[in-house]
């Protein structure tokens, strides 16, 4: 996961997607949370939780653990949420001494490429969640996918940034997300491009799994939450599963 997008261009995080643009997303996880865990002080271990967007928010209603294997997106979250635990660790194969109510992985589970990885990730963690605890997952699910781009803007004092965003499946299981940053910085020009290979997988694949750790399982759809920076006439369609340990 040596990827600059995560390494010495992790400052732009801030740039292209504000903590605010969080806000919303994050919103959606903490409700669905609280409607099931009905208690006080409610642990959540984060996995990719990258430069800390989302912890932002989730440190308003949780005691928060966050987990990266990119150093600079470390960097950047530490300095955003200081008050957060973060760890520089691989989510299919870290281990902590210790149990959490909620671990939660966004949309950083697509970088498990194989199946393989993916069953690892979710034994994982299972192995660090409570009886009763929720394992949530946001994913790509192969029958929705489609091949699309994107384009994100940011501006900071001289600093303005574009991002251009390819999606591209490769194969039966996997995509590529080819990424082209433009940076202007007063009067000069700067440009990196790199290609991200990701995993997709089919509906029953991840029930497949699931039902591996006997999870109790429901869904949510969050379409919308990319619409803005879609390019064409287009969808990007995203399934929130909820899983509770029983």
């Amino acid at each position: 996961m040596g990827f600059k997008a995560y390494n010495e261009l992790a400052w732009v995080d801030e740039i292209l997607g504000t903590k605010e643009s969080y806000q919303e997303e994050a919103n959606v996880y903490i409700q669905e949370i609280l409607k099931v865990l009905d208690k006080e002080d409610i642990s959540m271990l984060h996995l990719g939780c990258g430069a800390g967007g989302h912890d932002y928010h989730f440190k308003q209603v949780f005691k928060v653990t966050g987990v990266d294997i990119s150093p600079g997106m470390l960097e950047r979250a530490i300095l955003l949420n200081p008050e957060v635990d973060y760890l520089l660790k691989d989510m299919r194969d870290f281990k902590i001494e210790k149990k959490y109510d909620v671990v939660i992985i966004p949309d950083s589970i697509a970088y498990m490429t194989s199946l393989e990885d993916l069953r690892k990730t979710i034994s994982n963690a299972n192995q660090h969640l409570m009886p009763g605890g929720l394992l949530i997952i946001v994913a790509n699910i192969k029958e929705d996918f489609k091949e699309n781009n994107f384009v994100y803007t940011g501006k900071k004092d001289d600093t303005h940034i574009t991002l251009f965003e390819n999606n591209h499946q490769i194969s039966s299981s996997n995509y590529e997300a080819t990424l082209f940053y433009l940076i202007r910085q007063g009067n000069k020009k700067r440009v990196y491009q790199e290609t991200h290979l990701l995993g997709l997988f089919t509906r029953l694949e991840w029930i497949n799994i699931f039902d591996e750790y006997s999870f109790m399982v429901n869904e949510l759809d969050m379409n919308h939450l990319y619409n803005q920076y879609l390019l064409e006439d287009s969808d990007y369609f995203l399934k929130v599963f909820i899983l509770q340990k029983i």
